[in-house]
């Protein structure tokens, strides 16, 4: 998915005594983070959507609609020389003119085979600053930051590209007006907060990642099959807000840990005693479940999707750990029943976990440490 694969592009915000990365701004003055939960809504003004609301139909034919573009503006040139020229580093000349490794007093610095942008961000930047060349004078919302990378969310401020204001935790689309252009970002958006900007009249700028939407889709299937999703994911974090938000019912596991409990309540505390009560399991997820929820009715069937960024090792294991459960609790013969999955690792998280096992010489559980 679209995450910063930064183990060279690092340098961004890291000091070197007598270096001097042409190129390179400070992280001050960038935009700060807002934590925003999962919890069936993405802001303040959103639309509430009915409980039948077909959720694929409808971003079915706003992707075909007139005011929506996800494939850019045909500025790709001009925006790919702009980016280069302010992404590069004389950091990263000097680790490449020394076999990718570099000592800086008692700092040594390795450059991994694989770094900077992954194809996912670089798309969404890029498009990013093509709709601001497309639309010089019109006003650019986007609802949350594009990427998570200081450099590249200050570029887009100086282009006035305003993020859409949050208070006390929900989003207030109230700013926004028929005629404003609106990007969505890299991690995607929420269902509602898609069919608030719909009805707004707005020219919708999306750079979701494809690998993001492929997840999308999973949780569409899981709905069709009346599984429920176990999404491996952080349940503040916008693309999995934005997944559950495609999901009918879910609930968001953090790591094996989080998984390891609810597979020990699926199976009565047989498999390590660590969970506890209904009442317990509720007040635990309370933030990573979807509204109504009941752990013993609606972990019966369940199926794996994930939040892109995480880990594929990580994500494997917990899909091996919860298909390993649900033979345990209604047998071999039964699993399809039961228990379904899809394949939505990112090719980039791949990458990233194999990088930080070569560079670093570890091993692939403290690569999941370390990440």
């Amino acid at each position: 998915m679209a995450i910063p694969t930064q183990l060279g592009r690092f340098a961004s915000n890291l000091f070197i005594p007598g270096s001097n990365p042409a190129g390179i701004r400070p992280r001050s003055g960038g935009r700060v983070p807002v934590s925003i939960r999962c919890g069936g809504g993405g802001g303040e003004n959103t639309a509430a959507l009915e409980p039948g609301f077909d959720k694929k139909a409808f971003r079915h034919n706003l992707t075909r609609s007139e005011n929506y573009n996800r494939r850019g503006f045909g500025h790709k040139k001009e925006t790919v020389e702009l980016m280069n020229r302010e992404y590069t580093s004389d950091i990263i000349k000097t680790l490449k003119e020394n076999n990718n490794e570099y000592t800086w007093g008692e700092v040594t610095v390795k450059l991994a085979e694989a770094y900077g942008f992954c194809w996912g961000v670089e798309r969404a930047v890029q498009i990013a600053y093509e709709a601001r060349k497309q639309f010089p004078e019109e006003k650019i919302w986007v609802t949350n930051e594009i990427i998570h990378n200081p450099t590249v969310n200050k570029r887009l401020e100086e282009m006035e590209v305003q993020n859409i204001p949050v208070m006390s935790g929900k989003k207030n689309f109230d700013v926004v007006d028929q005629g404003d252009v609106v990007i969505l970002p890299a991690f995607g958006a929420a269902v509602d907060e898609m069919y608030t900007l719909s009805q707004k009249k707005v020219q919708i700028v999306d750079t979701t990642c494809p690998w993001v939407s492929k997840v999308w889709n999973t949780v569409e299937k899981h709905k069709k099959g009346d599984y429920t999703s176990i999404i491996h994911g952080k349940y503040s974090h916008e693309e999995t807000i934005a997944t559950a938000s495609f999901a009918a019912k879910y609930v968001i596991v953090k790591n094996m840990t989080e998984a390891t409990y609810v597979c020990d309540y699926i199976l009565g505390g047989e498999l390590d005693g660590s969970s506890s009560t209904k009442e317990d399991f509720l007040l635990k997820f309370k933030y990573a479940l979807s509204p109504g929820f009941d752990p013993d009715v609606d972990l019966v069937k369940v199926g794996i999707a994930n939040q892109t960024t995480m880990l594929k090792g990580e994500t494997e294991e917990i899909g091996k750990l919860f298909e390993r459960t649900m033979m345990h609790k209604y047998g071999v013969e039964n699993i399809n029943e039961h228990f379904i999955s899809f394949n939505t690792i990112c090719d980039a998280t791949q990458v990233v976990e194999e990088v930080l096992i070569k560079v670093f010489d570890i091993k692939r559980q403290e690569s999941l440490q370390l990440a």
